[in-house]
């Protein structure tokens, strides 16, 4: 155990065992794969996640804090394992300097008790190396991941007692973050390291199509540092004058939710994933993005109306979400409210209002309405109208989809501030269904658009970060750590 004695020196340190770590781990996996022989106890006892402790005590200040993260509520050790400090390392700096800052807490560093698994520190080249060495072989000597280690008691609110009774210090452990950064690279396609803190869902490929034209222009004419990471680990840097060309070849089909990341030199930039159809794939990359802590999601994707005044092409703003999904009822239940927050609606409101009317409200208030949206799991719900019909009116609302609520509701129950702005392409229950002349016009009117608000949303929220983690999402008994 070391104290240091400041943030700095905290961080530091976190990245010294860590680094420690992983090069014991990958420098005994080689010898094994080369002579076949297996690490030692002291060995093996070098593979371990190195954890942060924050100590308040009980005669410690106690400040009247406005915002929604960054509070100690009870005296006492809080703790976490740590993964991948060097990239967290902005973060964490941050977390600890209001903890130290406000509430005098103490720091302290050590060893803890948790393996790292070998499969978390060899990337797809290191892997490759030992493709030979039968993987119960590798699981045999060292250590190996195990669902028992990994999972989401403290995003859902279970107390987890421990017998030293120290309280978690942040949402994610070391093992749930490093089992969520392998599954962002296998879905996406692109490096974990490349997502950028503002994100934009959608489920067209049409919409990747017009991210990526703005994208390559941007990192063809930006400034230096600008770079566009596309899936298959294509990267296209600042000044690359056939950017478009590249993006577009880049080998999206080989993968289930193929994401593009305009990375700036400052980590500030945009990720564009492609969710497609559904609600469980919308719930699968949130389950893993949500490890990287980002300022917001947003979902910009299509939806069917369900008012007679709406027309092909106008927008709706969710409001609130009628769930009939099903794909999180057993974690969030459905007499829990998932709120709409107020910082995202005004950006999307103002950015509607720029891009759809010119500034002109009167127009905007043609083509946008606010409202509830309600999601299925079925994309035929139509063959079930009838039974539907009541609730819908019931509920009074306003358009239909399969995404948006488990967006929200996954952005609500992760602590990741969440937006829904749909563009509608049907009137299921007025007789305008889908068909592919009509969906060909609405998707070459529409898309850019649509995109460019989400940019715009983007835009307005960077300027006001500081209040985007709204204490809405807080509970009443939260890890400290944003």
């Amino acid at each position: 155990m070391e104290q240091p004695k400041t943030p700095i020196e905290a961080v530091d340190l976190l990245e010294r065992l860590y680094a420690r770590a992983v090069s014991a781990l990958t420098e005994s996996i080689r010898r094994f794969a080369e002579t076949g022989v297996p690490p030692t106890p002291d060995e093996r006892a070098l593979f371990r996640y190195p954890e942060l402790r924050v100590t308040y005590l009980s005669g410690g200040r106690v400040p009247k804090l406005a915002r929604a993260y960054g509070q100690l509520m009870w005296p006492g050790e809080y703790g976490v394992t740590i993964t991948q400090p060097a990239y967290f390392r902005r973060y964490l700096l941050e977390q600890l300097e209001l903890l130290v800052e406000d509430y005098g807490a103490e720091l302290s560093v050590r060893i803890s008790g948790s393996e790292i698994p070998y499969s978390f520190v060899l990337d797809a080249a290191g892997a490759a190396a030992f493709e030979n060495v039968p993987a119960e072989d590798l699981a045999r000597h060292f250590p190996a991941p195990r669902l028992a280690q990994v999972g989401d008691a403290v995003v859902d609110g279970l107390r987890v007692e421990r017998l030293d009774g120290m309280r978690p210090l942040a949402l994610f452990d070391a093992p749930r973050i490093d089992y969520s950064l392998k599954r962002i690279q296998h879905y996406t396609g692109a490096p974990w390291s490349d997502v950028q803190p503002w994100i934009l869902f959608t489920n067209y490929q049409r919409y990747v199509e017009e991210f990526v034209r703005w994208a390559a222009a941007a990192v063809k004419d930006g400034p230096k540092g600008w770079a566009l990471s596309c899936p298959g680990n294509v990267l296209i840097e600042s000044g690359d004058p056939d950017a478009e060309a590249k993006a577009l070849d880049a080998p999206w089909r080989k993968y289930q939710m193929p994401a593009y990341h305009l990375k700036t030199p400052d980590s500030d930039g945009i990720t564009l994933v492609n969710i497609g159809v559904g609600p469980s794939n919308a719930k699968t990359i949130t389950d893993h993005l949500a490890v990287l802590r980002p300022h917001c999601w947003l979902m910009i994707g299509h939806c069917g109306g369900l008012r007679h005044t709406q027309r092909i092409g106008d927008y709706v703003l969710a409001h609130a979400y009628l769930r009939r999904d099903k794909i999180l009822d057993d974690r969030v239940p459905l007499e829990v409210p998932i709120p709409a927050i107020a910082e995202i609606q005004i950006a999307l409101q103002q950015a509607a209002t720029a891009i759809v009317g010119g500034g002109d409200k009167e127009e905007l208030r043609r083509r946008l309405r606010t409202g509830t949206v309600v999601s299925y799991a079925d994309r035929n719900w139509e063959l079930n109208y009838n039974q539907e019909r009541q609730l819908l009116s019931q509920s009074r609302a306003v358009a239909v989809d399969m995404e948006s609520a488990c967006i929200a509701t996954q952005g609500f129950r992760l602590r990741v501030p969440y937006g829904v702005l749909l563009c509608i392409s049907d009137k299921p229950a007025h007789g305008e269904i889908k068909l592919p002349g009509v969906s060909d016009r609405f998707y070459d009117s529409a898309i850019g658009g649509h995109l460019r608000i989400g940019l715009e949303t983007i835009a307005l929220l960077k300027q006001n970060r500081d209040r985007l983690h709204s204490r809405k999402l807080r509970a009443f008994d939260e890890p400290p750590f944003r």
